[in-house]
C-alpha cells in the first residue's frame, strides 16, 4: 500500500514513521510519501525518517515532496497532520483571547475555534483531491486540530475518515506504568468528545482497577490532569488535561497571562528537533492503520460518528469512544449512560461543534458569533461580538469570505 502523510514536514513526522516501521508486519507499506509545501523542512525531515526506516530495514520507499497531487496519486490511506498558519497562527490563538479574560488555547474556546475556521476549508480541498487521485476505497486519518470538529467536516462531506487523539494512549501507558502491567492488559472506559473525555474504568483482565488507582496514586494522576485529587474522587472519573479549561477556566486564564504562551515553547522545541534531525547519524527518536488495512476487529478509541451511542446527542455528532475497527471502518462499543455532569457539558460542546462546522463552511460573522455564543467557555452575546470581529480581524488573510486570499492558507505549512 502506498501511504501519504500530509503535513510530512512536520517535527512529529519520525514519530509517526518509527511506529509505522515497528508495525512492519501488520501495515504492508510499499512506499510512504510525505508532502509538506516547505521543502527546506522536508529536506531535514525526510532524510532522518528514511533512516528510521532503515534502521527497522524496513523495505518500503520513501520519498518526499511538495507536490500534494503527486504524493496523493494512488494512495491507500492519507494522514492529515496540518497546521494552517503555522505556530505564527498558534501564537495568535492561544493569545489574543486572553484580552478578553478567555482561555487561549489552539483546540478549543476561541482560539480553537479559529483554528477550526482556518483548518476545516483547507482539509476539505485535500480530502476532494484524494476522491479523485487516491484509490477509491482510500481512508484518510486526520491527527489535525481540532480533530473533532475536522472529522465531522470530513464526514459530512461523504469521505472515509475517523480521527485520532493521543490523549487516550497517553492515559492507557500512565496507568500500566503505575500497575506494573503491559499497556495492552489494561482497557479503558473512556468517553466524550474531542479533548473533552474522562476515564471511568480502567480494566485490567476483566476488572475495574480505577478506585485503586486514585487512592494509591491520586496525585500522581492529578498532575497529568491539572486538577485537584477531589475532582477525580467527585466525579469517580479521571478528566482529560483539557477538561481543565472549564473546570478551572479563571486560573487558567491567570496562569497565561503571566508566563509564555506554548505555542513559543513548541516552536523553540522545533528548532531544536530539526537541528537534531539534520545530524546524518541520527535513526531514532499508529496501530490504528493497522486495523483499518488487516480488518483486525480490534477495539480502539477514535472519534467517530455518535450512531445513536449517547442518545442525547444526534446520531451525526462525532464523538471519541472505544470502537471497533475494521475494513469498513470503525463501530462505536456499546457504553453505560453519562452522568449528568459530563452528559451537560458534552451536548453543550457538540452543538458548539456542529455551530463551528457550518461557520468553517459558510463563512459570515452571524455564524462566527451563533457558534462562539454557543461554546460554554464564552456563552454571553456581547463577549461573543467582541472575541468574532477579534477572531475575523486575526485570521482575514486565511479565510476567503473576510476578503483573505485562499492561496493564503494552501501555501502555509502544515
Amino acid at each position: 500500500m502506498k501511504l501519504t502523510v500530509v503535513g510530512g514536514g512536520s517535527t512529529y513526522t519520525p514519530e509517526l514513521v518509527d511506529g509505522l516501521a515497528r508495525l512492519a508486519d501488520a501495515v504492508k507499506v510499499t512506499e510512504l510519501v510525505l508532502v509538506d509545501p516547505d521543502q527546506a523542512r522536508l529536506d531535514l525531515v525526510g532524510p532522518v525518517s528514511a533512516r528510521i526506516m532503515r534502521r527497522y530495514g524496513h523495505p518500503a520507499r520513501l520519498r518526499w515532496t511538495t507536490d500534494l497531487n503527486e504524493g496523493l496519486d494512488g494512495a491507500s490511506a492519507v494522514v492529515l497532520q496540518l497546521r494552517v498558519g503555522g505556530q505564527a497562527a498558534r501564537q495568535r490563538d492561544e493569545t489574543w483571547p486572553l484580552d478578553y479574560g478567555c482561555v487561549g488555547q489552539e483546540t478549543t474556546g476561541a482560539g480553537g475555534f479559529a483554528k477550526a475556521l482556518r483548518t476545516v476549508p483547507v482539509v476539505l480541498d485535500i480530502a476532494e483531491r484524494a476522491r479523485s487521485r487516491a484509490l477509491a476505497d482510500a481512508w484518510i486519518i486526520d491527527f489535525t486540530n481540532p480533530v473533532g470538529i475536522v472529522t465531522r467536516a470530513l464526514l459530512d462531506a461523504g469521505h472515509r475518515a475517523i480521527g485520532l487523539c493521543n490523549s487516550a494512549i497517553g492515559f492507557q501507558r500512565s496507568f500500566a506504568s503505575l500497575l506494573g502491567v503491559a499497556p495492552e492488559r489494561v482497557a479503558l472506559d473512556h468517553v466524550g468528545l474531542n479533548h473533552l473525555t474522562w476515564e471511568r474504568a480502567v480494566m485490567v483482565d476483566g476488572a475495574d482497577v480505577l478506585p485503586g488507582l486514585i487512592a494509591t496514586h491520586g496525585e500522581q494522576i492529578a498532575g497529568h490532569t491539572g486538577l485537584p485529587t477531589s475532582v477525580m474522587e467527585d466525579l469517580g472519573a479521571v478528566p482529560s488535561y483539557y477538561l481543565r479549561y472549564f473546570y478551572a477556566h479563571d486560573a487558567v486564564v491567570a496562569e497565561q497571562r503571566a508566563r509564555p504562551s506554548r505555542a513559543e515553547e513548541v516552536a523553540r522545541i522545533e528548532r531544536e528537533l530539526l537541528e537534531l534531525y539534520a545530524d546524518p547519524a541520527l535513526d531514532h527518536k499508529p496501530e490504528l492503520l493497522a486495523s483499518l488495512v488487516g480488518d483486525t476487529r480490534d477495539t480502539q478509541i477514535v472519534n467517530v460518528r455518535n450512531a445513536g451511542t449517547f442518545p442525547f446527542l444526534a446520531d451525526e455528532a462525532v464523538i471519541e469512544v472505544p470502537a471497533v475497527i475494521g475494513a469498513d471502518g470503525a463501530v462505536p462499543a456499546p457504553v453505560t449512560p453519562l452522568a449528568p455532569p459530563l452528559r451537560g457539558l458534552v451536548a453543550h460542546v457538540s452543538a458548539y461543534e456542529e455551530l463551528a462546522v457550518d461557520a468553517a463552511l459558510q463563512g459570515g460573522k452571524e455564524r462566527v458569533v451563533a457558534a462562539l455564543l454557543a461554546h460554554p467557555l464564552v456563552g454571553q452575546y456581547e463577549l461573543a461580538d467582541q472575541l468574532a470581529d477579534r477572531l475575523i480581524a486575526e485570521n482575514a488573510r486565511f479565510l476567503p469570505w473576510a476578503g483573505g486570499e485562499p492561496e493564503a492558507a494552501a501555501a502555509t505549512r502544515p
